[in-house]
């Protein structure tokens, strides 16, 4: 049963290959690197049942994971599946209109590629 407990983590890979949201981990440093493994951890293990201050919902099955520094953005897919679809370094509380239309981008492309598969 505890396996059932907790939620796979996967990237929206780009037609070249890249992951956005494993790229901006990787390229963070100290403590934004921490906290930004430790909020990937926190989701999936408590999945969509994880709430604010650390998960936000931002309308359209799009969602934020929310840390002091870090923004990362995530959907859920059927079976389990969160998929990190891109991330930034906050500058300010709002989300700027490019990062969140990147974000909804990348999330329309994992629906049409889902719908392909289904």
């Amino acid at each position: 049963m505890a396996s059932e407990s907790r939620w796979t983590i996967e990237a929206y890979t780009t037609e070249q290959g890249e992951a956005p949201a494993w790229s901006f981990i990787r390229s963070l440093m100290g403590r934004d690197r921490v906290e930004a493994i430790a909020l990937v951890k926190l989701l999936e293990a408590q999945g969509n049942q994880l709430r604010r201050p650390h998960s936000g919902a931002l309308g359209d099955g799009l969602f934020e994971l929310r840390g002091k520094q870090v923004r990362l953005f995530y959907m859920f897919l059927p079976r389990r599946v969160i998929v990190l679809l891109a991330g930034e370094i906050k500058q300010r509380d709002a989300i700027p209109a490019k990062t969140l239309a990147l974000a909804r981008g990348h999330q329309r492309d994992v629906l049409r590629r889902q719908g392909k598969r289904g």
